[in-house]
């Protein structure tokens, strides 16, 4: 019998993996990617008696694959916060599926797990920029606050090396990240013991140094649109920026267009923080976009869309 552990790149990804693995040891073929490499489970080549755990990637965007597996007679466990579609009725599914505009998937496993690894449920939320929502979870470890600075900063930069056109563009690899990770019950432990955690660090700092020149292309009281060229400084950035712009200016709407070197945009798109609701509606308006209520994307918006989303995104918010 095989395992798969197929997970997101981002940091929500790999926090849910690592606290599933820290309680359930298994060994297993890790099937990941950057964080827009969604579809996943198309990898997989299971057959009867596997087993494989899927993890924060959107259910809607793998349900060929999915169902695939399950009619082969493999048993999924599947936890997620994206826009899931029609959810298969099969007994070979366990599906942990939560799509509250501030609950990640390293929240929804730390609900499974009963809080056995909270501290890394706190720095997968804080990676998707739930900040509210990692500050509640983390009231019962009682934490200092200058600890707690620093799972927010692990969790921000875990999510900022998610992002780029191709794992290339990455400083780590996600699948060689997550063993980095792996032996380590504690995360303040691994951001001060590994040196992965000072690389990721320094490379956004420089990364958005690059990027504090950005202006808005566009901007009314409720919107903010800004473009980005197609570097590979700017493809790893968008993420971290999207989300620093949305705190910024936390009744505004955000989004980040990124050229991409074959032509055309990879798209960041924030809803107001005070109203977190509306960007996935407005992502999945277009071919491979999708996300979640607060936060979504478009993996490629072709140039001949961009007067289109434009219209859309100040009609959206």
């Amino acid at each position: 019998m095989a395992h798969y552990d197929v997970f997101n790149g981002d940091a929500d990804g790999l926090c849910a993996l690592q606290q599933l693995r820290l309680v359930e040891p298994l060994e297993a073929t890790l099937v990941t990617g950057v964080k827009r490499d969604i579809a996943l489970l198309g990898r997989v080549q299971a057959g009867p008696g596997d087993t494989v755990t899927v993890l924060d990637v959107s259910l809607d965007k793998n349900q060929e694959p999915l169902v695939r597996l399950l009619q082969q007679g493999v048993r999924v466990s599947y936890f997620d916060h994206h826009f899931a579609g029609d959810i298969p009725q099969h007994p070979g599914l366990a599906a942990h599926i939560g799509t509250l505009p501030d609950q990640g998937t390293s929240l929804l496993v730390d609900a499974a797990l009963g809080g056995r690894h909270r501290a890394w449920a706190v720095v997968g939320t804080f990676g998707d920029n739930f900040d509210q929502a990692a500050r509640r979870a983390a009231e019962p470890l009682g934490l200092a606050e200058d600890d707690l600075a620093d799972l927010r900063e692990l969790g921000i930069c875990l999510n900022y090396n998610g992002y780029g056109e191709k794992v290339a563009d990455l400083h780590f690899a996600p699948d060689a990240l997550f063993r980095r990770l792996a032996p380590y019950a504690d995360p303040l432990d691994f951001l001060r013991e590994d040196e992965a955690f000072a690389a990721l660090r320094q490379g956004m700092a420089a990364d958005l140094e690059q990027a504090s020149e950005a202006t808005a292309a566009l901007a009314t009281d409720r919107h903010a649109l800004y473009l980005l060229p197609a570097e590979p400084w700017a493809r790893r950035v968008g993420g971290v920026l999207a989300n620093d712009l949305a705190h910024g200016v936390p009744d505004r709407a955000h989004a980040l267009l990124t050229r991409l070197p074959g032509g055309g945009f990879v798209v960041s798109v924030r809803a107001p923080l005070i109203a977190p609701d509306g960007a996935d509606a407005l992502c999945r308006q277009f071919p491979t976009g999708g996300g979640r209520k607060a936060a979504a994307g478009i993996n490629h918006l072709a140039e001949a869309d961009y007067d289109a989303f434009v219209q859309r995104f100040l009609a959206a918010f």
